[in-house]
């Protein structure tokens, strides 16, 4: 495949990760369904929390699968459930537990199966840029949803909830069936013409392909997935506290604070592709030291910023190295363990996000409630980043035991 072909499949995987990335807009549906069947908004809002859970389980499966089907099949076989699975909560009508079923677990799983496919791949055609290819990749998911709210949005307002999910379904089904049809592997070593790895690349390389197992038997494993947890454990409990802090800290308006909300969630995009980006040339463990440093300073001075602008500034470049950990990762991954089986390898990593996703957010919420203020839960995930700028500085490539 020419270096035309391989930039047409790196499209349809960004194209394929834009439709799954849709289940970020999920916000847009949690009124109109709260107030059309009189249920909760806590009630709506775990119909997420459900998708995104089974998300994580579903993508290491699915990486799993990857390896002895191949991609098109898992990509398929996702595209298909994930869109099945929207257009059958279309069928919710006073029905929660169907909601839950059908947007949550049925398509929780097509994302996870889905959402693994273009990662896995592109780091097999693009060993010269695998920090910025599946910094695209994954900078396509969190796209998603700035397409769809909008769109969700008007189709709710002309249709109908019910009849948006139906809608939807059948569009995400035909974009990622469509796209997932081209998500295939390259020849084995297969490498780009003329290119050869530069010294610090192939240093900061693993020299053989590990499978699953062989990556586990390692602690660099372990310390890949550690670094992922903490990274986006202070990403997520900044997120998860956003619109109130933003009021206590620099005493905007609830109207004003949404607008700082807005404005910061570009960085969760952006900083995806950035800092993977920059990983290719910095290598990735220098950028992730670099993103911690950033976090350690960050969040100290975090609460005791008055201007709006310089907050909404600070909670910018925070989500943008938030999001940068799910940039990088997958090339660290495949830096480390080889991109043969990085399906599996960084779908199980995947587990980190769920873990963080429950413990950033309770840790501030638990540190605001004793202490009667955001400064004190700040200033420890400062702390808390201060400490882990040591793990990347000191983790390296497995070394091949020699007989």
């Amino acid at each position: 495949m020419s270096n035309t072909n391989r930039w047409g499949l790196a499209a349809a995987g960004f194209l394929m990760q834009m439709a799954l990335g849709a289940v970020y807009a999920w916000s847009v549906f949690r009124t109109p369904l709260a107030k059309q069947f009189h249920w909760s908004i806590a009630d709506v809002t775990l119909t997420f929390t459900i998708s995104i859970f089974v998300l994580g389980i579903a993508a290491f499966f699915g990486g799993l699968w990857l390896n002895k089907k191949g991609p098109r099949v898992v990509a398929l076989t996702g595209g298909f459930l994930y869109g099945l699975g929207v257009f059958l909560a279309s069928f919710s009508a006073y029905k929660l537990w169907w909601l839950y079923l059908s947007y949550g677990v049925i398509g929780g799983i097509g994302l996870g199966f889905g959402y693994i496919v273009p990662i896995a791949v592109l780091v097999k055609w693009f060993p010269d840029r695998r920090g910025l290819i599946t910094g695209i990749a994954v900078g396509g998911f969190g796209a998603g949803a700035l397409v769809t709210a909008p769109v969700a949005t008007r189709l709710i307002q002309r249709v109908g909830v019910l009849h948006t999910f139906a809608y939807l379904g059948i569009a995400y089904l035909v974009v990622t069936m469509t796209t997932g049809y081209f998500m295939q592997n390259p020849p084995a070593g297969w490498k780009p013409a003329g290119w050869v790895p530069s010294a610090t690349q192939s240093a900061q390389r693993a020299e053989k392909d590990y499978t699953l197992g062989g990556a586990l038997r390692t602690w660099q494993w372990w310390a890949l997935w550690v670094l992922l947890f903490l990274n986006t454990s202070a990403g997520i409990s900044l997120i998860s506290q956003e619109s109130p802090m933003f009021q206590e800290i620099a005493k905007a308006s609830v109207i004003v604070a949404a607008g700082m909300v807005g404005i910061a969630s570009i960085g969760n995009a952006a900083g995806r592709v950035f800092w993977a980006w920059v990983s290719d040339a910095l290598t990735r463990r220098w950028t992730f030291t670099l993103m911690f440093l950033l976090q350690v300073g960050l969040f100290w001075m975090l609460p005791n910023i008055a201007s709006i602008a310089v907050l909404t500034t600070v909670s910018f470049i925070i989500l943008m190295c938030y999001r940068g950990g799910f940039g990088t990762m997958p090339a660290f991954a495949a830096d480390y363990f080889g991109s043969k089986n990085v399906g599996p390898i960084y779908g199980l990593m995947l587990t980190a996000w769920g873990c963080a996703s429950a413990f950033g957010p309770l840790l501030i919420a638990h540190l605001r409630q004793s202490s009667g203020s955001y400064v004190s839960g700040l200033h420890v995930i400062a702390g808390i980043m201060a400490v882990s700028v040591l793990l990347p500085i000191l983790v390296s490539p497995p070394k091949v035991q020699r007989s």
